[in-house]
């Protein structure tokens, strides 16, 4: 079973992605509603983005994952199947205290999804291995 965010959050991002496949860009309606679902970390999402800090790192095998470079220059693996981030923000503020839905790295992930502007990279299903498991970084 997938595991999936509230519904307003999964409909916020299906809007951002119609509207922006339709006139490529976000209207102001759905960027105060991005900040209304998810808090300030909104805005820090939309700097990574603006960034192209967000890397989509696909294997052989179909495995997907994502690397995204946070503004202290820690770079985070990310996967939006399951909404995990390796930062610790989102150990902290979502898991420990329950503060927010994602943190700012995981919605970067999935606007960069919506809006397609995510940077892709190939590797390896022994580097996705080495990715999942924490032992590595690409």
């Amino acid at each position: 079973m997938p595991v999936v965010l509230p519904v307003v959050a999964e409909q916020l991002f299906r809007d951002i992605r119609k509207t922006y496949r339709e006139t490529s860009q976000i209207p102001d309606d759905l960027l105060i509603a991005l900040k209304f679902v998810f808090g300030p970390c909104a805005i820090q999402a939309l700097d990574l983005v603006d960034r192209r800090s967000v890397t989509c790192l696909s294997s052989p095998s179909g495995r997907k994952a994502f690397q995204v470079a946070g503004a202290s220059g820690g770079l985070y693996t990310c996967f939006s199947s399951c909404h995990y981030c390796s930062c610790p923000a989102f150990a902290y503020a979502v898991l420990r205290r329950n503060e927010g839905l994602l943190c700012k790295h995981i919605v970067a992930v999935y606007l960069c999804e919506a809006t397609g502007v995510t940077r892709p990279q190939s590797a390896s299903d022994e580097q996705m291995t080495a990715l999942l498991s924490g032992t590595s970084s690409l």
